[in-house]
Order: structure tokens, then sequence, then C-alpha cells
């Protein structure tokens, strides 16, 4: 049986903590599905297909990573995909919490599948998603938080560069 994992998240924009992720449990699963969720809700500033294209010219072609964009409930996303595990990522305490809650709510909708959380590498320890955009859009330097790829959509978006 393949263990297949599903790593759920916005990536509004991809970070350098996702892809560290990303690789560990690579390293872990034979197969990982990166599941870029939506949310009619709340607007990104990239749209998941920008998100998808991103994640798929900073990650190294491997027939083990997969790039989904997906809706609705992440355990019946998971349950589609036929996937055997949540990876979750975490930063600091802070994120246990919140994540915990998550894993929790999921267990109780889909109990065949665990959550399991990987930390990132302590260089990205309070990076996220959030704080580059914020850092971004005023103008700063955000090339040693995300891949350069990742920083020239950015400026592209903020209208530094055509």
């Amino acid at each position: 049986m393949s263990r297949i994992a599903v790593y759920p998240g916005s990536f509004d924009p991809v970070t350098n903590g996702h892809l560290d992720v990303i690789d560990r449990a690579k390293a872990i699963f034979d197969r990982v599905i990166v599941g870029i969720a939506t949310n009619v809700n709340k607007a990104g500033l990239f749209a998941p297909e920008e998100r998808a294209a991103l994640l798929r010219s900073v990650l190294p072609a491997d027939p083990g990573i997969e790039i989904d964009v997906f809706s609705g409930l992440l355990v019946d996303y998971a349950k589609r995909r036929r996937a055997n595990v949540i990876v979750r990522g975490l930063r600091a305490v802070a994120d246990f919490e919140y994540e915990f809650q998550l894993a929790l709510m999921n267990r109780r909708l889909l109990p065949d599948v665990d959550t399991i959380f990987l930390m990132t590498d302590e260089r990205n320890f309070y990076v996220s998603s959030s704080l580059v955009k914020e850092v971004s859009v005023h103008g700063g330097d955000v090339s040693g938080f995300v891949p350069p790829a990742v920083r020239e959509a950015l400026d592209r978006k903020h209208g530094r560069i055509g």
C-alpha cells in the first residue's frame, strides 16, 4: 500500500518554510499532494492557479510530489485522494494549539486518516505567508524567506517590475 500524504495550505505565497516541510514529508511518504486550499470568503494575493504555478516553478520535478487545488473540507479531499495522512507544518509553539484543534476535528470526521506535524527548519520559525506579504507590500526585502521566483512574482504584483 502506498503512503500518500496531503499537505494542505493556502501557500499565498509559498515560503521557504513550506518548501522545507514538503521536502521533509517527501522523505517519509511515497507521494505528497500539496493541496492548495481555496476559501471563497478570503481573497488571496495570488489566485489559486498562480499559487500552483509558483509551486511548480520552485519545486524540483518529482513524480512523488503533486500540486493540486481544492475547496471544501480537507477530510473530504483527503478521502477522495486516498491519503493516509495529513501533514501540517509547525513553526513555533504558538501554532500548536490551533493545529491540534484542527487535527482532532479532522480525526473525528475521518478516523482513518492521521495528522502528523513537521517542524520547519529553525531558520523559518518566524516566517509566514502573511508576514512575507506585509514586508513585500511595503517594499522590504523578502529574498531570505521565499525562492527567487516568488520574490519576483511579489514584485510584479506590487508593480515594482513589469
